[in-house]
């Protein structure tokens, strides 16, 4: 029997970076997986990929700033695959700058996307997995979000903020059968390096003691083993996977 054997799976930002890695990885282990993204053409792509393996997919364009669209997304869920065993709340975006330098536009659409979007999504599943007794909500931190970076005011404040939340409702749900915990990657190769100049890429490098930066999968893994059962007694957690870089 596979991990995820037929575990309902939402997962956001599932189209690219380590939410694709993370929707392949849930397929490959037998999960229902739900991708949601905010591009039509990216989502059918991603669906696709999980449906080679075999696996049940479904797609739907979502905002997770929208709360109607968050809602109109679980309802659909549930009227065609009857229940929520797990989100993934992977959805979020950067916009950079100094504290001098940043905009209240940039700071504004970081903390909507980044903390008002987890809170939309794990809101609209709580009452599914309370109900079911059973369920695993896993949000994406950061090492910044443990730790602060130059330039990242406002992806900071989120990813702790997501770390606080992360605790809050481990506390809540925790005695209704649902766990809730927090990955905090280190550097991965991703699409959201992509501007990022080879120099300061390498400089990351020589930051990690493996000398190297991480790939989705390997942050996927880490979802895969929270959202299973062999992660049953793991609650409140906030799992650092950053190849030792903050040693």
């Amino acid at each position: 029997m596979k991990r995820l054997e037929n575990k309902v799976s939402i997962i956001t930002g599932a189209a690219q970076g380590i939410g694709l890695a993370t929707a392949l990885k849930f397929a490959q282990e037998g999960a229902r997986v739900v991708v949601c993204d905010v591009r039509q053409d990216a989502v059918d792509a991603a669906v696709a990929q999980c449906q080679a393996t075999g696996a049940e997919a479904l797609g739907f364009v979502m905002d997770v700033t929208q709360r109607a669209m968050v809602d109109a997304v679980v309802t659909q869920v549930l009227e065609r695959m009857g229940r929520i065993d797990v989100l993934v709340n992977n959805a979020g975006i950067t916009q950079d700058a100094r504290l001098q330098k940043m905009t209240i536009e940039q700071f504004d659409r970081v903390i909507d996307v980044n903390l008002r979007g987890v809170f939309h999504c794990a809101q609209a599943v709580a009452d599914t997995m309370v109900n079911q007794g059973s369920g695993a909500i896993l949000n994406a931190s950061s090492v910044v979000g443990i730790y602060g970076n130059f330039g990242q005011t406002n992806y900071a404040a989120s990813k702790f903020g997501v770390i606080g939340f992360t605790k809050t409702w481990s506390r809540e749900l925790g005695p209704k059968g649902v766990r809730v915990n927090a990955v905090a990657p280190g550097f991965v190769q991703t699409p959201i390096l992509g501007t990022i100049p080879d120099k300061v890429i390498a400089e990351m490098e020589h930051r990690v003691p493996l000398r190297r930066l991480g790939q989705p999968e390997e942050i996927a893994n880490v979802y895969a083993f929270l959202a299973s059962d062999e992660a049953s007694y793991i609650n409140g957690a906030v799992i650092e996977v950053s190849g030792g870089m903050t040693v």
